[in-house]
């Protein structure tokens, strides 16, 4: 069973057309030739963007020349009620001092520290859920969070703030915050955003609670009673150029990151990943099997015998990228492919379209997780494959989400067999991650223990 993908639009239609389907949906939004271009350009009477697949072009903006190729503003403007001057939208000097700081949390030695919390969370989840007909999209932002929280403050979901935090967030992704006119328009600073109303309300219920919740942590780092989880390494490492730590505002700005594409990500892909194993029912008893070696407490080692449970996640993040689309700017004039790019063009790399090209992949539209292990794969593997993106401004939490998305799957397949429902294929659609446009429905039913 090919897994599904979005109709794409047709080759030629007007800017205002491609600005309604653009609202409704990024994917269906582009026409079917990206997946064989690689470059294609598009024009508007406001700005040119040049949409790269060619693996050489995709090195030089994120790993040769990344200073030359910034982050896109145009990103930057839907989201800033919420994430400020965050990680995830800063550039140059600012940006680097904030990765100085945040990346030493993350390395390896870290990911076996919070271990503990991420296999609590993927044992919660497995209890929560139920024989039937379960929504898993809803199942796995829920478990996601949990991570999170668990990792990054040392609370679990049920937690009071907790919860009304990820009540929020769920609140500010259905108001669509991305879709912003000045994404669209280079409208000068002193023109008013128009955020939409609800935006402007959750971002700022949720920074008010991250607030609290950073506040209260700095306090008992000065008592000498905070835990020693994420929360806490952040805030007690300097950058080592300057000595200076983050201030409580800018703790909040990379909290609210880590909560927005932390939990937001790996949702997508653990419900996709789901849906994926559910159709696939001999990869699914693979998965089963590996996991049947899983002890009955944490134990770092044990990731090692889930290699095709990671090989699964892996094929899932290529066929749905949480993030489908990175844009860029041309910071000085370039030449891409013969074409000359002015500075400010936009360059759009996409995920999306990269993992599925036909000239680069074997099987692009096919669930094929054995592909990871073979010879003829490593190529794409190198060269066309960016979940996380690349070069200097890759994730940082991209070991910390493949080791919970492997530990997760690996928790929920041992419990339940996961079945698809008759009718109820799912659509993939792209706002702020890639989801499914009426959620993912399937049908649980207990392993015997």
């Amino acid at each position: 069973m090919t897994p599904p993908k979005p109709i794409p639009r047709p080759d030629r239609i007007s800017l205002w057309r491609h600005l309604r389907l653009f609202r409704q949906d990024i994917l269906s939004a582009q026409p079917a030739r990206l997946y064989r271009a690689w470059m294609a350009e598009f024009r508007t009477p406001f700005f040119r963007s040049y949409l790269c697949n060619d693996p050489a072009l995709v090195d030089l903006v994120l790993k040769t020349r990344p200073d030359d190729f910034p982050k896109s503003d145009r990103i930057r403007e839907g989201l800033n009620p919420l994430l400020g001057n965050s990680v995830f939208v800063t550039n140059g000097a600012q940006w680097k001092r904030q990765r100085r700081i945040i990346d030493p949390a993350f390395e390896g030695g870290r990911l076996r520290d919070t271990f503990p919390a991420m296999w609590d969370a993927a044992r919660a989840a497995t209890a929560r859920l139920a024989e039937g007909e379960v929504e898993v999209e809803e199942a796995m932002s829920h478990a996601a969070a949990d991570v999170i929280f668990r990792t990054l403050f040392s609370i679990p979901i049920e937690h009071q703030t907790a919860q009304e935090v990820f009540h929020e967030f769920r609140a500010y992704q259905r108001t669509q915050p991305i879709l912003n006119l000045a994404a669209f328009l280079p409208l000068p600073r002193w023109v008013p955003r128009l955020h939409r109303r609800s935006t402007l309300r959750a971002a700022a219920r949720i920074r008010a609670l991250i607030t609290r919740m950073t506040m209260a942590r700095a306090a008992e780092i000065a008592a000498g009673t905070a835990p020693d989880d994420l929360a806490t390494k952040i805030m007690l490492t300097p950058d080592p150029q300057t000595g200076q730590r983050f201030d409580t505002g800018e703790m909040v700005d990379q909290v609210a990151i880590f909560f927005l594409a932390g939990h937001e990500t790996s949702a997508s892909a653990l419900a996709w990943a789901l849906y994926l194993l559910a159709t696939h029912p001999e990869a699914q008893d693979r998965v089963a099997a590996e996991a049947a070696t899983l002890p009955a407490e944490a134990d770092f080692a044990a990731l090692s015998k889930l290699k095709f449970t990671r090989d699964v996640f892996r094929e899932t993040l290529r066929l749905y990228p949480p993030v489908p689309m990175m844009v860029r700017e041309s910071a000085c004039p370039e030449t891409f492919r013969g074409r000359s790019l002015a500075p400010g063009a936009q360059i759009v790399l996409s995920p999306w379209h990269l993992h599925r090209h036909e000239r680069l992949w074997a099987n692009p539209d096919g669930f094929d997780p054995d592909r990871w292990t073979r010879e003829d794969n490593k190529t794409c593997a190198r060269d066309a494959y960016l979940p996380f993106s690349a070069g200097p401004r890759v994730c940082t939490g991209a070991g910390f989400a493949m080791v919970e998305g492997t530990l997760l799957l690996a928790h929920l397949i041992r419990a339940y067999r996961f079945a698809p429902i008759e009718g109820a294929t799912p659509v993939p659609v792209a706002h702020l991650t890639v989801r499914a446009a009426d959620g993912i429905r399937l049908a649980l039913t207990r392993r015997p223990v």
